[in-house]
């Protein structure tokens, strides 16, 4: 009966992100002129560094990385903050909360059809582009399938985190300011922004055991076999980072939104 539910979600979440073709259009011209930036940015960071190499990857493999990078963010990327604190502001979180479904699980199921399609529209095309101008340059093979994996957790992490940031909405009704932090933070320490490759040691060190980089920097690191990914060896750490920081994330957003809820406030009521 839940995958029946949740199923239909899904399929509402798929429906509706096909009802804006528009706004996925201007999303994939927005990325197209961010990476001609980010093209000449990094071109002009390798020119001045005088090498090919640099802490350990060419230019070519920072390009590929920058590039899934981005496709992996717009196929991750969740409005849970903002969707929150408008309905707290409207009075419609009221009617959610009601509804016959937990509503951690409700969210997360609302938001599977716009990945669905996302996925579709930017993640492959960008992935079958890259694979085509690089003459083969990502591996295919069974690291497919462990980065498919990867996925799924980083989803997972990346959903707890921001349900963390959107039940401080029933605290203050509002979390723009919050909310712009934390995905700077997300975007810088992920790696999705700049290769964690780049980080100081001893930054790199810190950032290496934080949840951001499960997000962004294992997958990619996962589907492009760098940094030992291609043997199990490699793989477990990373997929125990990942699976640790779902879980933690997953019962502390719990607890913290079981306990938040009922002190929930709107308009005054």
């Amino acid at each position: 009966m839940n995958m029946k539910r949740h199923l239909a979600l899904t399929r509402a979440g798929i429906m509706e992100s096909l009802q804006y073709r528009l706004g996925t259009a201007v999303t994939l011209f927005a990325n197209l002129i961010y990476l001609v930036l980010v093209y000449f940015l990094w071109k002009a960071i390798y020119a001045s560094a005088g090498t090919d190499v640099v802490n350990g990857m060419t230019f070519t493999d920072t390009m590929i990385y920058l590039i899934l990078a981005t496709a992996l963010f717009n196929f991750l990327e969740m409005f849970v903050v903002w969707d929150m604190s408008r309905s707290i502001q409207s009075g419609k979180i009221i009617l959610d909360l009601l509804k016959p479904m937990r509503f951690r699980e409700y969210t997360f199921w609302s938001y599977s059809g716009s990945h669905v399609v996302l996925f579709a529209l930017t993640f492959v095309p960008t992935f079958i582009v890259v694979l085509i101008v690089t003459k083969g340059a990502i591996p295919m093979g069974i690291n497919l399938l462990w980065f498919a994996l990867a996925t799924v957790l980083a989803l997972i992490v990346n959903f707890s985190m921001e349900m963390i940031v959107a039940t401080i909405c029933l605290y203050t009704e509002s979390t723009w300011g919050i909310n712009i932090v934390k995905e700077t933070i997300v975007l810088l320490l992920s790696g999705a922004s700049i290769p964690l490759a780049f980080f100081p040691e001893g930054l790199r060190q810190v950032v290496d055991y934080l949840p951001f980089r499960a997000v962004y920097d294992i997958p990619l690191t996962i589907l492009l076999e760098k940094n030992g990914s291609d043997t199990i060896e490699g793989l477990l750490p990373m997929f125990g980072l990942q699976a640790a920081w779902a879980l933690i994330l997953t019962l502390a957003g719990t607890l913290f939104w079981n306990y938040s809820v009922r002190k929930i406030t709107v308009n005054g009521g």
